[in-house]
């Protein structure tokens, strides 16, 4: 019966899988605060994505771990850099599944900064920074990635991406934004995950305050005026406020991002017996879901999905 009167359904369909892609061959790290997650060589990270597209998963979104970091940020544009080469294989392993690449260049710079900073006085420069990450945007769809994710929150960076995109010929690239990404304390375990933690400062001064919410309504409606496909709140669950009044105010298809600190805080929890991982796990993303995503990022997706399966 109460399969009849159930107003909201997780789906594998629903799920995105972010994969931390490091250079090296035959490498799996393990990422110490997130338990189950690993920083993936190229042939592992294809062999990853192949098992989520077995599990009806569809779709990955890939980060970053270069060889090499320097102020400007060069490993993140570079044809051969390693979102690049991990995109071309996994498209050439399993071509129906979505690889999607996080735009951005914390994990390319020195400083661990989402943009280009000036040294004197430590400030993020924005429309520098917006030149480098449309240079990232376009080299990642000539490697073949299906949506490109800007992540950094730099003003008109969305529109510059939608323009270099359109005129190196990927017109039909959509942009996954992450429009409303506030500075959270939940982001902890992916900055270890991706070696992207600043060296100094915070990144409060281009990311949101978390007390605000009209604010989120701004930078969504800005994105959607610039040319976003896909519009996201991060994190998820403290702000599926948010995200509910977000899903209200357009029509495109809205994504919520189950950050890494909130994944640490189940297994922990789980691994001392506290409570039961699986129902939590479920519960959780239900609740993302009924407040209005209609895709969640969440490194849980292949554990969900073989539940959902039965």
């Amino acid at each position: 019966m109460r399969g009849f009167v159930r107003e909201t359904r997780l789906s594998p369909e629903d799920l995105v899988y972010p994969i931390f892609v490091t250079v090296g061959e035959d490498v799996r790290n393990p990422v110490a605060s997130m338990p189950g997650i690993f920083q993936l060589s190229i042939n592992h990270a294809v062999a990853e994505a192949q098992r989520v597209h077995d599990l009806g998963i569809p779709a990955v979104l890939l980060f970053g771990l270069p060889e090499q970091k320097d102020e400007a940020a060069t490993g993140a544009y570079d044809p051969e850099g390693i979102v690049q080469l991990a995109t071309r294989a996994i498209k050439e392993a399993a071509p129906e599944l979505l690889v999607i690449t996080d735009v951005c260049l914390c994990e390319y710079t020195s400083h661990g900064h989402c943009g280009v900073v000036e040294k004197e006085t430590g400030e993020v420069l924005n429309d520098v920074s917006l030149e480098l990450l449309a240079r990232t945007a376009a080299s990642q769809a000539e490697a073949g990635a299906d949506i490109v994710a800007p992540s950094d929150m730099m003003d008109g960076r969305v529109a510059a991406i939608r323009s270099e995109l359109d005129n190196e010929g990927f017109e039909n690239t959509p942009i996954m934004a992450y429009a409303a990404k506030y500075a959270s304390a939940f982001y902890g375990p992916f900055r270890e995950a991706a070696d992207s933690a600043p060296q100094f400062g915070d990144r409060r001064s281009y990311q949101m305050d978390p007390a605000n919410a009209r604010e989120a309504l701004v930078e969504t409606g800005l994105d959607v005026e610039e040319g976003a496909d896909i519009v996201m709140v991060k994190p998820a669950l403290p702000y599926l406020d948010v995200l509910r009044r977000v899903r209200e105010t357009t029509d495109l298809p809205v994504a919520a991002y189950n950050v890494s600190g909130e994944y640490a805080m189940v297994k922990a929890a789980a691994q001392n017996g506290w409570i039961d991982e699986q129902r939590a796990i479920l519960e959780a993303l239900t609740g993302i879901k009924r407040a209005g995503a209609d895709i969640i990022i969440t490194y849980h997706a292949p554990d969900v999905a073989r539940w959902l399966s039965g």
